[in-house]
């Protein structure tokens, strides 16, 4: 009995050993690895200290197997406990696992101007269970990870550049060449709209009283309003030294009498 005995013995301590060096090795690159997404430290520990927790419990539940002891109902009584704190703790564990992913998959960084839940500003702060946004009104959003993980989110500054949609109204006698070559000309003196992609300039819709021209200059996310505001009136201001009218609705009033 003792000699069958002793190579199980044998086993379990060298599974155990192997074990907690696969244990710390893993912990080390979870580390490093959290360190590149700007993760607070505080965070950072916590979900280190949980994955080494839950390797752990499995390493002990493996080595009491390889001594004969049942465990089976020592699972079951882990996985009621884990279920009862997980009912318990379901919003904040929610959150948690939302604030994991956007930390691994990186929609949005700190800085990006991005649109969440209805909610459009720059990025402040990622944290393991909310993140939280500056609007462009300059109000303070703070937003759960859980739900937001779910829901659509655009990003406007992860392909460098944004586009500005302008629209311009000029009179049917306008000479449409003119009209677009000056307002290229205006955008050309905002150094703050990009030369590459090229702004785009056309006919966007032939109104009852004018022809709408789209404007569309590109650049950097977070000069988007300060460049929309700057580049209306630099075609506004172009517009009129170059005697281009900008007409307005009119209405002609009848007044028949009796």
């Amino acid at each position: 009995m003792v000699i069958s005995f002793g190579p199980r013995v044998l086993l379990a301590i060298l599974v155990l050993i192997l074990g907690l060096w696969l244990i710390k090795l893993s912990k080390k690159v979870l580390n490093k690895a959290l360190k590149t997404k700007r993760l607070d430290d505080t965070a950072r520990k916590f979900i280190v200290d949980i994955t080494g927790g839950l390797l752990a419990v499995m390493l002990f539940i493996s080595v009491l197997s390889l001594f004969g002891v049942p465990t089976t109902s020592f699972v079951a009584i882990l996985g009621a406990g884990g279920l009862a704190i997980g009912l318990a703790l379901q919003g904040a564990l929610q959150n948690f696992a939302g604030g994991v992913l956007i930390l691994l998959f990186n929609p949005y960084r700190i800085g990006h101007l991005v649109e969440i839940m209805g909610s459009q500003g720059f990025v402040k702060d990622i944290r393991i269970f909310n993140t939280t946004i500056v609007t462009l009104d300059n109000k303070r959003v703070t937003i759960p990870n859980g739900p937001l993980i779910n829901q659509q989110i655009i990003n406007f500054s992860e392909e460098g550049s944004i586009r500005v949609e302008l629209f311009v109204n000029v009179a049917y006698d306008t000479d449409l060449k003119d009209a677009i070559e000056t307002i290229g000309a205006a955008l050309e003196t905002d150094s703050k709209i990009l030369k590459t992609p090229s702004p785009e300039i056309g006919v966007a819709e032939l109104g009852d009283s004018s022809i709408k021209l789209f404007v569309r200059p590109y650049t950097k996310a977070g000069l988007y309003w300060q460049v929309h505001m700057e580049a209306l009136k630099n075609v506004c201001e172009a517009l009129q030294r170059r005697n281009i009218k900008i007409p307005f609705p009119q209405h002609e009033v009848l007044i028949k009498k009796d």
